[in-house]
């Protein structure tokens, strides 16, 4: 595969145009653009950069056992400096002003939302109503507010991650927006751009019992755990809408269980996200989303630290 459908590619994957194409690659777009027409062909530093990001947009890179494990060993580190994370995020609402802003931004506009993180944060705390921008948009940014905030206050009442949790948190996200909230589906459904088989409705019933039986284990390798339960909870698709969301919530529920901060998975990284997941759900690999996880729980503690600048 020559360099110039490679970088079609990744454009494609990262919904880019190529002047910010470009940009991310550290050209200009003149430079970028010789190598699109084929009138010229990259540097090796270059050509090492376009190579680097296709194998990463495609799911190809291999992520070495050491550099994970690493990894997992710093986040347990960053988990001891803290005595308690939950306690914190109540306590201080700076931190869990800051969390729900995140989390509700990026999950939101993983799915499509056109909320900007100023629009977002203007319906959270200033309860602004947002002429240009839909009902549905702003209910669900309100909802994913109040299901954060029931989180953490079900988590620091020593609440357990059980199936009524994960009704009740999609009970919360489709208040006033569906009439099926907090209901499992009852058809058919298929991922959409995903040629992945999704669970039959009638076996929901047994299946989320066990993820959420998975979801709750506190010990062992929390963030294999977690990869594992996120690929299985999005497969099986348990609801007509709202799947992404609760099951990034269920995540967040269990990283903090386990004493780690939420992981926030941010829009700009969602095509690394889906790939990762559909790796895992596919072949069984969970090496990437590991890794992607990972970085995503660091940025959390960046805001528990205070250090986040994003």
């Amino acid at each position: 595969m020559n360099t110039q459908k490679k970088l079609e590619i990744i454009k494609k994957r990262l919904s880019l145009t190529q002047t910010k194409l470009a940009e991310k690659l550290g050209v200009s777009f003149v430079a970028f653009n010789s190598w699109w027409t084929e009138k010229s062909t990259p540097h090796p530093k270059s050509q090492a950069k376009i190579e680097e990001l296709f194998l990463e947009v495609t799911g190809q890179n291999i992520i070495p056992a050491e550099v994970l494990k690493e990894k997992k060993k710093n986040l347990k580190i960053d988990s001891k400096e803290h005595k308690s994370i939950i306690s914190e995020i109540l306590n201080n609402p700076d931190i869990r002003d800051q969390l729900i802003l995140k989390l509700t931004y990026h999950s939101n506009s993983i799915e499509g939302s056109t909320l900007t993180e100023p629009d977002t944060a203007a319906i959270l705390f200033d309860n602004v109503a947002l002429p240009d921008k839909s009902l549905v948009e702003q209910l669900e940014a309100k909802n994913h507010q109040t299901a954060l905030n029931y989180l953490f206050e079900y988590l620091g009442g020593k609440g357990q991650i059980d199936e009524a949790l994960i009704l009740k948190l999609h009970s919360i996200l489709m208040n006033s927006i569906r009439p099926d909230a907090g209901l499992y589906r009852r058809h058919p459904v298929r991922i959409v751009g995903a040629n992945l088989p999704t669970a039959n409705y009638l076996r929901i019933p047994e299946l989320i019992p066990e993820v959420a039986a998975m979801a709750a284990k506190i010990n062992g390798d929390i963030i294999a755990n977690a990869t594992i339960v996120h690929s299985r909870f999005e497969q099986i698709h348990p609801f007509s809408d709202g799947n992404g969301r609760v099951g990034r919530l269920l995540m967040t529920a269990m990283l903090l269980k386990s004493k780690l901060a939420p992981a926030i998975i941010r829009q700009e990284q969602r095509q690394f996200y889906y790939t990762y997941l559909h790796k895992a759900q596919t072949k069984g690999d969970y090496s990437q989303l590991e890794n992607f996880l990972c970085d995503a729980i660091t940025d959390g503690f960046k805001i528990l630290n205070r250090t986040d600048k994003k």
